[in-house]
């Protein structure tokens, strides 16, 4: 996997990186196939340990400001964003007709780091993210900024009502996706998905304040 060989990060157990670029769509169609779910959710957890410890080691915020900065690198459109720069979706093994968006390469960033550890151990896992998120960190890129502010107070100019309407839940009680509408006046401006509420309300307040304020 070039990817992985372009980071200087060795394979030992092939089969913790074929499961973890294997989509459930694909997984459902090859008998004996295992998707990413579980490594994912291993990965978001050494991603969220990892991430935490910089923050602490390396600047003196306050609990909240390090929890408000760790999300904006964390979300579904950062991680999305750091695979496309070494290429990951490439390798991802998705079924007929699956499409393969930002939700599942985000997905797919987390699990491949679950393998790494699982390979490796914690200092080679350190060295992925280090190579691939923090000097996004240290640079201070913005992924997720605050746009259903953004949208409320541009909304309350012209006086007209905003909501935020869940239209979809999916998923394992552990990995859900969610998708929100957000309407102003009952019309729909704006759809966003993300693996929490609140990162698909932002998503979708990303989507209505560029047709808004245009």
């Amino acid at each position: 996997m070039k990817f992985l060989k372009d980071l200087g990060i060795d394979i030992k157990n092939k089969k913790y990186y074929d499961i973890a670029l294997t989509h459930s769509s694909f997984s459902n169609e090859h008998k004996g196939a295992v998707d990413y779910e579980r490594l994912e959710y291993l990965g978001d957890a050494i991603l969220e340990f990892i991430t935490s410890e910089f923050f602490y080691l390396n600047t003196d915020y306050s609990e909240g400001i390090m929890t408000k900065k760790r999300a904006s690198y964390v979300c579904e459109n950062a991680l999305a964003f750091y695979s496309k720069q070494i290429g990951l979706q490439h390798y991802i093994k998705l079924g007929h007709g699956q499409v393969c968006n930002d939700t599942i390469i985000a997905d797919v960033f987390e699990a491949i780091l679950g393998a790494i550890y699982l390979d490796h151990g914690i200092d080679i896992a350190k060295k992925y993210v280090y190579k691939t998120v923090i000097p996004y960190i240290e640079d201070n890129v913005e992924f997720l900024s605050d746009y259903k502010t953004a949208l409320q107070e541009f909304v309350q100019t012209d006086k007209k009502s905003l909501e935020y309407v869940l239209v979809s839940e999916e998923g394992a009680p552990h990995d859900k996706t969610f998708t929100y509408e957000v309407r102003i006046d009952n019309i729909v401006y704006g759809r966003g998905v993300g693996k929490s509420k609140k990162e698909a309300e932002q998503n979708a307040a990303y989507d209505a304040y560029k047709k808004s304020a245009k």
